[in-house]
Parts: structure tokens; sequence; C-alpha cells
């Protein structure tokens, strides 16, 4: 699965003109027929078999994976583009930089087609909240969980956005000279006054949160920070580094400076801020916020290991659509230790799973389908999504299959998108595959009792 970047969020990431108004013009959303309201586990499949949206009909083959008896079994499988990134304009609430994240059109495939207003859709790795925020903005209860507790602050903020005169209000009420710390090793990303202002900003939302005062507008400040960190363009808080998904360290940025003959600049830190907040908030009107609204009493997000969510009752959940960390591709907690940092979070101390190869990362994900046939509702659905990994050479919906049938769901189909973008003449085969992943491999579960 390619992870490009639309040209909406190249505008958003690129250089930046700083202003404080709100009123930005933003691109209008393609007009697309509404798909079929679809609830059933044959309809669904059957509506992938005939799906010809975007001019091609779907191609249909077979996955061949072992039952956990050894036998071999087979699954069907479709082939088509089923969303593109023409499809729709996802919300200006998406554009929260997070690596190896899924585009919001997947899980609204699946939401729309698989649920109803008001039930519930969750996911057990949220990352971003990709998931949990396109369910709520669809008028599904959002549920989700991440065992890295930075997914919580990037996601529960924009389930209830505030608005921006309260973003104004209190920026303008913040103090930005009184730092908690001012690691020396940060200089290499910040001119000093900007890291006095981001150590005081920390220094804020730690003691808001010891008093127990943190709200809304604070949650939602706290996520645009975390957000402007690091990146390469002035609308970041630091000089030119990494792309803001990841953080790179201070000795390998001190030699992007000299390479670079750069020293990072003052930044003006409310003014990015609410620059940002601008873009995020393009797209949230009145009656986004009302939907938001009425879906927010019934959320929840939980920091825990995707197989041991016990604040989830059996039978809750209506569709669970998820991508879990591949084989050691992405190092999450290298990629977030500056993150942490401004949280206030040993990094070390965030024990993400990062299986080193296939037998550790299948008997971990075995663990996760137990309890996810625990959690979901009867006749409920799984879309699991992996990708392709190892330059195509490992086919992790093989596994996938396994490990769900393992736990007792019946597996409907696997759906691959294969993107226009790709030159993947046969997706199965690895002839395009240079780097990371090409196609969203998707399997769909059914719990049938």
């Amino acid at each position: 699965m390619q992870r490009t970047t639309s040209k909406r969020q190249q505008r958003n990431e690129g250089e930046l003109e700083f202003d404080l108004g709100f009123s930005a013009v933003r691109e209008l959303p393609v007009v697309t027929k509404p798909p079929p309201r679809l609830h059933g586990t044959q309809e669904f499949a059957e509506h992938v078999r005939q799906f010809k949206e975007f001019g091609l009909a779907s191609r249909e083959t077979a996955t061949v994976y072992r039952t956990p008896a050894g036998k071999e079994a087979e699954a069907p499988t479709f082939i088509n583009e089923f969303w593109t990134a023409r499809q729709r304009q996802a919300s200006s609430l998406h554009e929260v930089s997070y690596r190896a994240c899924f585009k919001p059109q997947l899980p609204r495939f699946f939401i729309e087609r698989l649920t109803r207003s008001g039930e519930t859709v969750y996911d057990p790795f949220m990352g971003r909240g990709t998931t949990p925020l396109e369910a709520a903005l669809m008028g599904r209860v959002p549920l989700g969980n991440d065992v890295n507790p930075l997914s919580l602050v990037l996601t529960g903020a924009r389930l209830l956005p505030p608005m921006p005169a309260e973003i104004e209000e209190r920026l303008r009420h913040i103090p930005l000279d009184k730092p908690a710390d001012t690691p020396e090793d940060l200089l290499a990303f910040y001119h000093p006054k900007t890291l006095e202002g981001l150590s005081s900003l920390k220094r804020y939302f730690l003691d808001r949160s010891a008093e127990g005062k943190l709200d809304a507008v604070d949650d939602w400040l706290r996520l645009v920070s975390l957000n402007r960190l690091t990146g390469h363009s002035p609308g970041f808080f630091s000089v030119y580094t990494l792309p803001p998904n990841q953080a790179t360290s201070p000795k390998a940025q001190r030699r992007i400076n000299e390479r670079r003959n750069q020293t990072p600049p003052e930044r003006d830190i409310r003014k990015i801020i609410l620059k940002k907040s601008q873009q995020l908030l393009g797209d949230v009107t009145a009656e986004i916020r009302a939907t938001l609204a009425a879906v927010a009493t019934g959320r929840r997000l939980m920091n825990r290991p995707a197989h041991d969510t016990h604040e989830l009752p059996s039978n809750s959940v209506a569709l669970v659509v998820t991508s879990p960390p591949f084989l050691n591709v992405v190092q999450y907690d290298t990629d977030n230790w500056l993150r942490c940092w401004f949280l206030g979070i040993d990094a070390k101390s965030v024990k993400l799973t990062m299986p080193g190869n296939l037998s550790t990362w299948e008997a971990a994900m075995r663990e996760v389908f137990r309890e996810l046939e625990r959690v979901l509702q009867p006749n409920g659905h799984i879309a699991f999504e992996v990708g392709e990994v190892n330059q195509g050479m490992i086919q992790l919906e093989k596994s996938v299959l396994t490990c769900g049938v393992s736990a007792g769901l019946d597996p409907v189909l696997v759906l691959i998108n294969d993107q226009k973008f790709t030159k993947t003449a046969n997706c199965w085969g690895i002839d395009n595959m240079d780097k990371g992943t090409n196609t969203n491999r998707i399997v769909l579960f059914c719990k049938r009792r």
C-alpha cells in the first residue's frame, strides 16, 4: 500500500502564510453517487463482485490459506480500485501526520456499507485515529484503542473540536516563558526562544493534567502542537528536518543542519498553532459539529494492548476496521521520541507490538482475533487490512485468514484495492514493489453466532 500525499496535504504541509483568520478557501468535494446501504454479508460480497464505480469490473480469484487443522482452504478474492483520492475529499480533520496510516476512504468503504447510524465502529490499532474519526463523522459511535498513548492525544481532540474563538482565547493566556526543561540536544531542531516556548507549553499541559483541569480546548492545542513539532517548512516549529510523521535523532539533525548550512530560526508558536487549527477546522460545519456531538457520549478510547481490552463489553461492536503493526516495517518508538518528550512520556516505557518474524506476528494476531471475536456482535464484521510487506514476498492476508479462523470467525472475502497510481500489472506479483507496500489488502470476517 503506497502512502501518498494529496495535493491539499502537500499545500497544507508546504510553505505557509501566517494569518490569524479562519476564513479559508477550500476545494469543493467531488460529488459521487452514494453507495448502497448493505447490511448482510452476502449482499456485501455480491456488491464487491459487481463493483464498477471507476470503470473496471472486479477481477475475481482466490486466496489459498491453511486452516488451524493444517488443511488448505480458499477465500474468494476481489481486485479492483474500490476507492481513490478522487472518490471524495476526506474531511480536513484527518490532516494530522502519522506514519503508515491508511486513507479515510478505506474505513468509509466498509462503514457506510456494513453499519447503520448509531452503531459502534472499533479500531484496536487506531494510530492517528482515522477509523474512529471517520466513524464519528458518519454518525457512528467511535471506539478506539492503541497501546501507544500518543494515539489518544491525536484522536480524542478531533472527535469534539472546539470553536476557533476558544482556541485563540486560550492561546492568548498561556505563558510561553515558563519552561519545564530545555534539553540542549533539542537546540539542533529549535531556536532557543522557540524551545523555551514549547517547553512552556509542555509544562502548561502537564500542570493542567495533574490538576485534572485539561479540557477540550487544551486537548486540541496539545494535538496541534504535537503535529507541528518538526517538519520541512516554516509551518512547523523546527528548522528543516524530516517530515512530521517521524523525528530524526539530534545527532542526525545536526548533520542535516551542517549539510544544508542552516540554523534553527525563531518561530511564532501561537501563529503556527492557529494556522494549523484553521486548516484542520476548514471543513467543520455546524452540521458536522452536531453529528460529532451526537455520538460523543458513547465514544471510548483506550490505551491498552489490543488483545486485552476488558473495558469493551462482549458482543458490543458492529464493525472493526483496523490495520495492525506489520513485520518490523515501521519503527513507531524511534519515530515518536520527540512527541513523547513533549507529552512527558518515557518513550522506552511504551511497549509496542514490533514482531520481528512471521511466526511471532501470527502468534500476536491470534490473541488479537480472540479478543475481537469476543467484542464483536453476532453478524458483525471485521475488516483487517495488512497491505504488502517485504517487497510483496510475504502476503500477510494468508496469515490473517488462518488467525481469524482459529478464533472462530468466518472468512467472507479478501478485498484488494489496486490503486491506479501503482504500476503493478498483477497485484499478486512483485513487479513494482521496490519499497513499502503497493496495495491495500483487507480480509473481511463475519461473526455468525
